[in-house]
């Protein structure tokens, strides 16, 4: 088990490591495995970049992102010039579906609509948040709903199984309707983002519940 000193030195180093970062800007804190991240980013892209950043690395048991963004003059743009870029994005995309619509409120897009799976979902986000003069998200996009098959926890554990063999023992899997929890403990953030990819894929889930703990 890595200590707290050594977790925020690997942290900082896959900071670093990043060239889409600019690691200076971010100050890390570390206890019990928990990375608190402070300071002032360029961009909203650049905030995901740091939160998936430190999702790689191993040990890390919890993030808690304190980064707020502030925009270089070169990023800044009025919300109408952010809207019709971002319908554009929208439009461009393959993997996000007609029907889409958004709002700008001082740099700050909110999605809404309802598409057929979370991937669609997430790559309307993807699409925007890295758009000049872009300060925040809100993915209120929201699933159809569709009858669930009834065997949908033996499909989930398949694909764990599939994905994550050795970690699939440790996870259980609850379902509530079209809601789907996962519970257990996993050895990295990533197999904990990689159950709760496998749980969006079953037809019918709608909503997933990531409960699973990350083993220090």
């Amino acid at each position: 088990m890595k200590t707290d000193a050594q977790l925020k030195k690997d942290v900082e180093s896959e900071l670093e490591w990043d060239p889409a970062i600019n690691a200076a800007h971010v100050g890390v804190m570390v206890e019990n495995g928990v990375v608190t991240l402070t300071g002032h980013l360029g961009t909203y892209g650049e905030k995901f970049l740091v939160e998936r950043a430190v999702q790689r690395v191993q040990g890390v048991r919890a993030l808690a992102l304190e980064l707020d963004v502030k925009l270089a003059p070169s990023h800044q743009r009025s919300d109408s010039e952010i809207a019709a870029a971002a319908e554009d994005a929208l439009t461009w995309s393959a993997q996000v579906p007609a029907g889409i619509t958004l709002k700008v409120e001082q740099g700050w897009i909110t999605l809404k609509g309802d598409v057929e799976w979370e991937y669609q979902r997430s790559a309307a986000a993807r699409a925007v948040r890295s758009l000049k003069g872009v300060v925040g998200v809100s993915n209120s996009i929201v699933l159809k709903q569709r009858p669930a098959h009834s065997n949908v926890v033996a499909k989930i554990r398949d694909a764990l199984v599939r994905q994550a063999e050795q970690e699939a023992e440790h996870i259980d899997v609850l379902i509530d309707g079209s809601e789907a929890t996962l519970r257990g403990t996993v050895r990295s953030w990533a197999e904990r983002s990689a159950a709760q990819g496998a749980a969006w894929s079953a037809v019918g889930v709608t909503n997933v519940v990531n409960e699973l703990k990350v083993a220090t």
